[in-house]
């Protein structure tokens, strides 16, 4: 999927394009012809090769702590190719292929340059942002109106991003699969092979089955976890969890006890690791009382509310239990080209045995 020689030529030079522009909190979207600026020194324009939508996104659009940021253009898990770089950039060119992430790694901070968090402190993630570091500027405009973007603004043909912010990647990985590496699955297989370090023969219960619960499974399968109970209150879900190394399902609304209780029953009474991935602080809860003791519970769902509260006894906490969350599964942006080469090789050998 190289630039067309139309697109190479563009390099310096205001882009007109098509984009999904939010005029205000909890509106739909609208398609619109947007301005995309050229990159600014630090900077890299892209062309968006295809995009998804992330349940974060939702939660941006809902928000009304938002209101002064808009028009914007929401948008993180996508997949696309280098159009031109500005001053500075030299570990990206013209053509490269590339996953935005929606926080960055500038390698120099003491977050960065710590093995124990990928929380970058000149890149964190803000949603609240809406404009480029580097001069608190928005690179998007409509009919000379600004447009305020989020994240990576993803829900563009076009966008401008932090070269701190996007991972080179393979050019033969198909860009249609290796999106979901940009958010949802690497933050499933994170939270299982780098935030867990999950041992093998452990059992796993897996609340909320969307694409990061089903990652989450298929990084326990791979594991070699002994048993993985999935948790969701949409049927529908259990019989695609199949594929993915889920062993058992539990329907919450399916019993009238407390689903940590058939957990417990189901697992010996509790599991070794549980994951909750949906963000909602009940359930939470509700994993964390589904481990044994000594076991562990990882949140990697995200609260619509930055002030919500989940309540924990001391008594649980003496037994050994353990609760941690993580963002995009613990990896660093660095980490992500081998993740994208694992992904490769086991497309390689499908191939190869078929």
């Amino acid at each position: 999927m190289a630039l067309s020689p139309e697109e190479a030529s563009t390099v310096g030079k205001v882009i007109s394009c098509k984009a999904a522009v939010i005029w205000a909190v909890g509106e739909a979207p609208v398609i619109e012809q947007i301005e995309v600026a050229p990159p600014e020194a630090g900077e890299v324009r892209i062309r968006i090769a295809y995009t998804s939508i992330c349940h974060s996104d939702l939660h941006v659009w809902k928000n009304q702590n938002t209101k002064g940021l808009h028009p914007r253009i929401l948008g993180h898990e996508a997949a696309g190719i280098v159009e031109s770089v500005g001053e500075g950039v030299t570990d990206f060119q013209q053509g490269d292929h590339v996953l935005p992430i929606f926080m960055g790694e500038c390698k120099l901070c003491a977050f960065c340059t710590s093995p124990k968090t990928n929380i970058c402190s000149n890149f964190p993630v803000n949603p609240m942002r809406g404009t480029r570091v580097i001069d608190g500027k928005s690179r998007f405009s409509i009919k000379g109106q600004t447009l305020y973007s989020c994240y990576g603004s993803t829900f563009s043909q076009y966008t401008v991003l932090e070269h701190q912010s996007l991972v080179k990647i393979n050019p033969a990985a198909e860009l249609d699969k290796v999106l979901l590496l940009s958010c949802g699955a690497s933050s499933g297989l994170g939270a299982v092979w780098k935030t867990a370090k999950m041992e093998p023969k452990s059992s796993v219960a897996v609340f909320g089955l969307g694409t990061v619960g089903y990652s989450v499974a298929e990084g326990a399968r791979v594991a070699g976890a002994s048993r993985i109970i999935g948790v969701d209150i949409n049927p529908s879900k259990f019989e695609l969890g199949k594929l993915s190394g889920f062993t058992d399902f539990v329907n919450p609304n399916d019993s009238e006890r407390p689903v940590e209780e058939v957990i417990q029953q189901l697992a010996n009474g509790g599991v070794d690791y549980s994951f909750e991935c949906v963000g909602n602080t009940k359930l939470m809860e509700s994993a964390f009382n589904s481990c044994k003791p000594g076991g562990s519970t990882i949140v990697l769902g995200v609260t619509a509310s930055r002030v919500a509260k989940m309540e924990l006894t001391p008594s649980s906490l003496l037994a050994g239990r353990s609760i941690v969350g993580c963002l995009y599964g613990g990896w660093k942006l660095s980490d992500i080209p081998d993740l994208v080469e694992r992904y490769q090789r086991k497309v390689r050998s499908s191939s190869h045995n078929n």
